[in-house]
Order: C-alpha cells, then sequence, then structure tokens
C-alpha cells in the first residue's frame, strides 16, 4: 500500500497455504507473467498512440512539404489536433503524469517529472492558441520556424503557431523507448527462467511397493526415485542401486559426462545419459542445489552495487537542476530572443531542455548490467551472492587459494610407508638396498640410524596407524584408512584418542601408545624422527608423516593428494589477470613449496593451523592488498569471511558457501578466473552505461537550450529530443545484454 501511494508498482510473491513465501521457482513464474503483463500493456499503449499521432503529426508538419501547404491548411485543423491528442497525453501518456503527481507529494522530481512538465506545457500553449489565439497574438502574427524537428527556425511554417504534435510524439517515442525496455528486461532475466526450466516436472518413486508419477513438489525426503535414460533427474539424492553418467553441464557448465555409481551423490535438473538407477531423495524442494541457485541469483540481481550510489545520488540532484537550467533557458529566451517570436522561442527550448535531460538511461545503466552479468555467472557455474561483491571483485590485486581440495583433489592417497624394520645379516662385502619410498619398500639407512631398538615392518606400522586414525574425520587420516583396508589389514578398535589441533593424533591400539603427527609433535615428546627422508619426501610434494610407537620413532607414511589436472591452467588464468597468487596449508614447508612450483603459485603460506588462517589474510590485507580466499572446508570459513571476497568451491561444504562471496557450483578452480573476468566485464559494462548517459545528457542539454542558435540558426526541436531519449535507454539495455556472450578468454 505504501509503495503504491508513492508511484510504484509492488509485485508481491505469491504465498504457500502456510503463509509462507513460496518457492523462487513461483516467485520467478510470478515476475515473469508481471513483466508480460507489463509488455502487453505497454505495446498496446503504443499501438493506439502511434495511430493517434500518425494525422496528429502530418496535420502539424505537412505544411513544411509544399504539395500539401494548400491541402492541410483548413479551418477547424488546430481543434482536430487537439482531440487526437488529448487521449495520446492523457490515456496512453498517463503513467507519467501519476507518476510526476506521486513524487510531487514527497516533495520529490523524477523523470515523469520533466516529461509531465515538457508535455504539458506544450499541450497547454496549444490549446490557448487553439480556443483564444488573440492571446498570443504577437507570436501568431510570425512566421518563424518552429517546426519541429531539429533545424533551421527561419525555414518553418508557424501560422498555426499550435505544438500538439510536440506533445505527441514526445509521449507516443517515450513509450516506444519503454516498449523496448520490456522487451529488454524480460531478456536480462533469461538466465532465471532457463535455470527454472531445467527443473523436472514430475518424479517417479516408489509408494507402498509400487512405481507411480507423482509431481515434484510431492516427492518427500527418503523417497526412492526412479531415473531411466534420458531423464532428468527430478531431486537432489544419492544413488542406492545402479550406475550411470550424468551431464551436469546445465548447473556445472561441464561439458563432459560424469561417471555415477551406488553412494554418489546426484543434483536435481541433471540429465541422465545412459543407464538406469534408483535413488533417495536427500533435498527436496527449496532446499535442493537447483532451487539456491535460483535463491542466490535473484537476491544478486536484487542488490546494488556500490557504484550505483553515485547514480543514486546524480539523480537526486539532477532533476531540480535541470528544472532550473529549463526555466533559466525559458527567461533568457523570452527576454533576449526575437520581440516576435520569443514566445514560441522560449517554448522550444524549455520543452526540449525538459525532455533531452530525462535520466532514465543512468537509471538503467547499473541495474541492467548487475541482472545480465549476474544471470551470466549462474549459466557458467558462477554464483555472485550481490551487486557489491561483484564489484569489489573486480579490485582485487591478490588471492590465497586453500590447498586441499581445491588446488588438490582433496582425496589424497598413501603413496610411501616407511618402517623402521628389523634388516636381515648380509654376506660380508655385499652393500645394502635403499629404499624408494614405495609400500613395502625397505627402509631408508638413515631412518633405522634414527630409531630405538627394534622396529615394525611396513603392514604392521600401515595397520597401526591406520587403527588409530579410525577415529579421526581428517583427509589424510582416511587415506590411510583406505589404503590398510585395500590391503586387507584387520584393523583394531582405538582408545583414548585425541587430536592434537595442527599437529596430529595419539591413541592406544592393541595396548601400544601411537603417535602420528608432523615434526614439531615428535621432538614435543623428545623423538628424533628421520628428517632426511621426510625432507626427500616432501620435496617430491608428498605430505609425511612421522609415526612413533611406545614413545619410540617407527617410521614414516607419505601421503599425496592429487593435484587437479585445472588448476596449473586457472592460476594461469589469474596471472594473466594481473593477480598475486598464494596458497595457504597446514603442510610443512617443502611439500607446500614442491606443490607450489608445479602448479606456479607465486607466495607460500605453509604450516598454518585452522585457526590462523584469518589472521594470515588480516596480514596480506595489513600489506594493503585486496585479497580474496578461495577454500571449501568449514575451517576455511573464516578466512572467507575475513577476505575482501570470499570464494568457495561448490564440491566443499555449505558452512564454507554460506560464509563466501562467490560460489563455483564445479569446484572447479578455473571458475575462480572465470568470476573475476566476469566481475570486471561487468563492471567496465556499468561504467561504459554510466558514462554513455552522463555525455548524452552533458552534450544534450546545451544543445537542448539552443547554444548553438545564435551562429547557425540551429535550434533542437523537443521531437528530437525525446528521439534520442528514447534510444540512449535502448542503447545502455543493448550494451548491457552484450554481456549475455561473454566468455572466459584462454590464458596465453
Amino acid at each position: 500500500e505504501v509503495v503504491k501511494s508513492a508511484g510504484y508498482d509492488a509485485i508481491v510473491p505469491p504465498s504457500t497455504p502456510d503463509g509462507h513465501h513460496a518457492a523462487p521457482n513461483e516467485t520467478s513464474e510470478a515476475e515473469q507473467q508481471r513483466r508480460e503483463e507489463e509488455y502487453a500493456s505497454q505495446k498496446r499503449k503504443f499501438l493506439i498512440a502511434l495511430a493517434l499521432t500518425i494525422p496528429v503529426a502530418v496535420l502539424g508538419m505537412g505544411h513544411a512539404i509544399p504539395a500539401l501547404r494548400e491541402t492541410l491548411n483548413f479551418p477547424g485543423k488546430a481543434w482536430i489536433e487537439m482531440l487526437l491528442t488529448i487521449p495520446v497525453l492523457f490515456w496512453a501518456g498517463r503513467e507519467f503524469f501519476s507518476g510526476a503527481w506521486a513524487a510531487a507529494k514527497h516533495r520529490a522530481a523524477d523523470m515523469n517529472t520533466l516529461v509531465a512538465i515538457g508535455t504539458l506545457s506544450a499541450f497547454v500553449y496549444s490549446v490557448v492558441a487553439t480556443v483564444a489565439p488573440e492571446l498570443l497574438a504577437p507570436a501568431a502574427r510570425s512566421t518563424p520556424a518552429a517546426g519541429m524537428a531539429s533545424m533551421n527556425i527561419d525555414s518553418m511554417n508557424m501560422a498555426a503557431s499550435v505544438y500538439y504534435e510536440v506533445a505527441a510524439l514526445i509521449v507516443t517515442l517515450i513509450l516506444m523507448g519503454r516498449l523496448l525496455e520490456a522487451k529488454a528486461r524480460s531478456q536480462t532475466g533469461g538466465a532465471i527462467r532457463a535455470l527454472m526450466g531445467l527443473q523436472s516436472k514430475t518424479a517417479r518413486v516408489e509408494r507402498d511397493g509400487k512405481e507411480v508419477d507423482i509431481p515434484i513438489e510431492n516427492v518427500l525426503v527418503g523417497d526412492v526415485v526412479l531415473v531411466r535414460p534420458g531423464e532428468k533427474v527430478p531431486v537432489d539424492g544419492e544413488i542406492v542401486d545402479g550406475k550411470s553418467s550424468l551431464d551436469e553441464s546445465m548447473l556445472t557448465g561441464e561439458p563432459l559426462p560424469v561417471e555415477k555409481k551406488a553412494g554418489d551423490v546426484v543434483i536435481g535438473a541433471t540429465l541422465n545419459k545412459t543407464g538406469a538407477f534408483r535413488m533417495r531423495a536427500t533435498k527436496v524442494g527449496k532446499d535442493t542445489v537447483l532451487q539456491q541457485i535460483v535463491r542466490l541469483v535473484q537476491e544478486a540481481q536484487g542488490s546494488k552495487a556500490p557504484i550505483q550510489k553515485l547514480a543514486d545520488t546524480v539523480s537526486g540532484v539532477f532533476v531540480p537542476i535541470v528544472m532550473c537550467i529549463a526555466i533559466a533557458t525559458f527567461v533568457a529566451w523570452f527576454i533576449f530572443g526575437p520581440v516576435d517570436t520569443r514566445l514560441t522561442f522560449a517554448l522550444i527550448a524549455f520543452v526540449s531542455v525538459l525532455i533531452i535531460a530525462c535520466p532514465c538511461a543512468l537509471g538503467l545503466a547499473t541495474p541492467t548490467a548487475i541482472m545480465v552479468g549476474t544471470g551470466r555467472g549462474a549459466q557458467m557455474g558462477v554464483l555472485i551472492k550481490s551487486a557489491g561483491a561483484l564489484e569489489t571483485a573486480h579490485k582485487l590485486t591478490g588471492i590465497v587459494l586453500d590447498k586441499t581440495g581445491t588446488i588438490t583433489e582433496g582425496k589424497p592417497a598413501v603413496t610411501d610407508v616407511i618402517a623402521l624394520t628389523p634388516q636381515p645379516r648380509r654376506p660380508e662385502g655385499s652393500r645394502p638396498r635403499s629404499g624408494r619410498g614405495g609400500v613395502g619398500a625397505e627402509v631408508l639407512p638413515s631412518a633405522r640410524s634414527a630409531g630405538e631398538g627394534p622396529g615394525v615392518r611396513e603392514s604392521d606400522l600401515l595397520r597401526l596407524v591406520a587403527s588409530a586414525e579410525r577415529g579421526s574425520e581428517h583427509p589424510l587420516g582416511e587415506a590411510i584408512v583406505e589404503s590398510a583396508r585395500a590391503k586387507n589389514l584387520e584393523l583394531s578398535q582405538p582408545q583414548n584418542f585425541n587430536a592434537v589441533a595442527g599437529h596430529g593424533i595419539e591413541a592406544e591400539v592393541d595396548g601400544q601408545r601411537v603417535l602420528i603427527g608432523n615434526i614439531k609433535m615428535m621432538r614435543d615428546n623428545n623423538l628424533a624422527p628421520d628428517e632426511a627422508a621426510a625432507q626427500r619426501l616432501a620435496s617430491e610434494g608428498k605430505t609425511p608423516m612421522f609415526v612413533a610407537v611406545d614413545g619410540k620413532f617407527a617410521g614414516i607414511i607419505a601421503v599425496a593428494d592429487p593435484i587437479k589436472e585445472s588448476s596449473r591452467e586457472a592460476i594461469a588464468q589469474l596471472h594473466a589477470l594481473g593477480l598475486e597468487v598464494a596458497m595457504m596449508t597446514g603442510d610443512n614447508r617443502a611439500t607446500a613449496e614442491a606443490i607450489a612450483r608445479q602448479v606456479g603459485i607465486d607466495r607460500v603460506l605453509a604450516e598454518v593451523l585452522p585457526d590462523g588462517k584469518s589472521a594470515e589474510i588480516k596480514k596480506l590485507q595489513a600489506e594493503g592488498k585486496r585479497v580474496a580466499m578461495v577454500g571449501d572446508g568449514i575451517n576455511d570459513a573464516p578466512a572467507l569471511a575475513q577476505a575482501d571476497i570470499g570464494i568457495a568451491m561448490g564440491s566443499g561444504t555449505d558452512v564454507a558457501m554460506e560464509a563466501a562471496d562467490i560460489t563455483l557450483v564445479r569446484g572447479d578452480l578455473r571458475g575462480v578466473a572465470a568470476s573475476l573476468a566476469l566481475s570486471k566485464a561487468t563492471i567496465q559494462n556499468i561504467k561504459q552505461n554510466l558514462f554513455f548517459a552522463f555525455i548524452y545528457n552533458v552534450l544534450g542539454i546545451p544543445l537542448a537550450a539552443g547554444v548553438l542558435y545564435p551562429f547557425t540558426g540551429w535550434l533542437l526541436s523537443p521531437i528530437i529530443a525525446s528521439l534520442a531519449m528514447a534510444l540512449s535507454s535502448v542503447s545502455v539495455i543493448a550494451n548491457a545484454l552484450r554481456l549475455r556472450s561473454f566468455k572466459m578468454k584462454e590464458a596465453k
């Protein structure tokens, strides 16, 4: 009610029976329906206005054509023009007057104010000239050129001295501009409609031992859903049995199908390519990935970028200034213009200034680019949470990448087991073999010299460590457990398990006290591990973990997390954008630097504990850098929030994605460069729009005011001013729509 009383339209999302807001798809459908209704209304008004304006224009301007001059010179012509103009002005153009009145009630002025005052001035002047021409006798006797096309005043016939065609053409041309804007705005929302179109309408579920097709809205968490080849996955879930390859390109942008098997997660709206499978629904309705993406895109498109404040500030003072300029122009022409034509000249210049200065292009410059940019990002699998994040992203000077799950696969595997094993007696003169670091490799000589007393075999060491790690949720621990199970080793249940944050773990396994951790943990327990072997493993990009059993150093287990195939290319793209790239990890420095060399990282932040990640970001910011943080884990959330821009990998945790400003649905590091490049392109687009809007007004207002008339005899017609104003708005939207074809450039 309050919004409508202020002169604006309000779109109220539909509500569910329980009073809650509707799902994003229903809200999107309501918005789309409203836009279609708006377009239909604008089209109807424009066509009717055009049909009435054409004869008005012919009657009003036809005298400039010699062949029509006598034909159109008949009594009552002005009355016909007035009757045709009234519905154009007060029915088709009613929105301008109602908007101006609503603004006036709140002691404000906007573009509707300028249009309303300009057209009403021309109309009232013409009515007076029609009803009581004697009041304007000096103007009626003159024959200056005040025709309504831009132009030499002295070449136009003004015998009738009415300007109905000005008022009618201005309204019709501006309606044409708004019609084109409405059409273009419907295209800016195409990304959300495309996303919503991906969702399946029905799902085949197992109910009471039968397979039934039900609407997607009726699927419940825990339902078993059947998906056949060629069908879309209806909701998010986990495959119970069966396997297939899924096309996830509509959400992630990744063109290659992804193989899925029992236990794998599937995302609703993705396309099942080959096999059939049964899945258990885990997320339905507004909780699905697709609906969350739609919600994020809607929120981003509805938010304001900081750069919008400039346009808002300018618009707030622009209209009053323009009105002052228009009044000053009228007064100057009325005082200094030719005596017989001063009122005519003053009116033309006054109306032209008001019309050409309408700041609609200024108001469209930012929101249209934001809508198209964030929509394009969603199509690329890049979810930008707000317009503010979009603007900040292009100002970054540095970026910090978490190692595990971001640069690497996040699925580490055991590569080396080096145990202090009792060595068999060698024949005299024979040389010992040095271990190569593989599972089952013989211990390095240095490792044996570092031990105390008899050691354990590799399989025993792996079994002890895997048993201890059964109580750990750390990815490295899980890798060790998986390796032991793959070798069919029988694991024991650990007792007195204790995780020492950032250092390792300790536990009792089969009555033996087992310590697993880094060099600091060993030293804190007065142990002397084999640092030379660890250094060699670290130089190969592996993470060595020292193991002690019953207070004695027992060996080393090395784990490596494979680097993602896309990481090197992604980091090259970030360098191409002019960013300093750093890697943050809890790994030892040697391992971290080895990985950094492989992918081209500039700076390494190694041995950082989980609670120290945020502090490292602060240090970089203290150096004057604008920093982005890229991560995927719960322990990355504080750093993501601290960074100027937080970027979460979609393959990570919900906590990380909630703390981030940008989420990469695909979990591909190349999406980081794409998001930053898209940010830069969008802000450039906004600046282009603002420049064109400003330069249009800066150049157009003096021209409309008649500054060139004393030198050239040319005065801008209000009709040409209205056409230019309408086309300027359309050009701004057309420029914004260029972002729909944005593509990430390949790194050189």
